[in-house]
């Protein structure tokens, strides 16, 4: 059931809101950082500026297309041993210490006329849902949450097979908590996906599509994943629709 606030709930748009997501860098070790950033254009600290409205990553200096071609191509790993909480962290945590969990954190970026609780709780807002064009009512509750779900771009259980295996715990708890790698979306939506990578799955909405795998690219790229050869290809075509598409990347302190 909702939270009740000790004082009245206050409504404010999400211009007004200035709340912190600190990204990758603040959570992971310097020198892996340098490890996965090195040689992946565009993915360096300070190439980031405030995200785009509807929750879009900041655009940075490179193209998707030839981050695409940096990445390795190779099947996937098996899913063997796959525990999306043992292997990624509980969700959803705090990882920035500002008070608000991530989930909060991405709602309160991605839905307009949001309306919260005495804490940083988001009760209710309105999302236009990037995965279909169409307006999304999010009431918090144990029914009405489902409506707006938020969706990992990278599903976490892909990440797995195709290179998060081999990172730390930290390493992965960054990648589940990366602003970068979070989209709120409409329920259904992110239910159809599953953890289906790009040759599976991609938004209805056409006009989305380059920026939904151009996110997915520079997560990969961010975080030393590799791609499938069919989720290459689906991506490749994708891209082909929208030359010179930039990558995304978020820098700390770039919100």
């Amino acid at each position: 059931m909702p939270h009740s606030p000790r004082r009245p709930a206050s409504t404010r748009s999400r211009r007004s809101r200035r709340g912190p997501v600190t990204a990758l860098m603040v959570i992971l070790p310097l020198a892996l950082i340098w490890a996965i950033m090195v040689g992946v254009p565009g993915l360096v600290p300070g190439e980031t500026s405030v995200p785009f409205p509807n929750g879009s990553a900041a655009p940075a200096a490179g193209d998707a297309a030839d981050l695409l071609a940096t990445l390795p191509v190779k099947g996937k790993a098996a899913k063997t041993g796959y525990d999306r909480t043992g292997d990624f962290g509980s969700a959803w945590r705090d990882v920035d210490d500002n008070g608000c969990d991530t989930r909060n954190d991405i709602l309160a970026r991605d839905l307009t006329e949001i309306v919260t609780d005495d804490t940083c709780r988001v009760l209710s807002g309105e999302l236009l849902a990037p995965y279909t064009g169409e307006s999304v009512r999010f009431e918090r509750g144990e029914t009405s949450s489902m409506h707006v779900q938020i969706d990992h771009l990278v599903a976490l259980s892909n990440a797995w097979q195709t290179g998060a295996q081999q990172l730390d715990q930290d390493a992965r708890i960054a990648l589940a908590n990366d602003p970068m790698n979070l989209l709120a979306s409409d329920g259904a939506s992110n239910s159809q996906k599953g953890d289906g990578d790009a040759a599976t799955w991609l938004p209805a909405q056409k006009s989305f599509r380059c920026e939904y795998v151009a996110r997915q690219i520079s997560v990969k790229a961010t975080y030393g994943l590799w791609v499938a050869p069919a989720e290459h290809d689906a991506m490749a075509r994708v891209l082909a629709a929208c030359p010179g598409h930039p990558v995304y990347a978020f820098a700390a302190g770039s919100r």
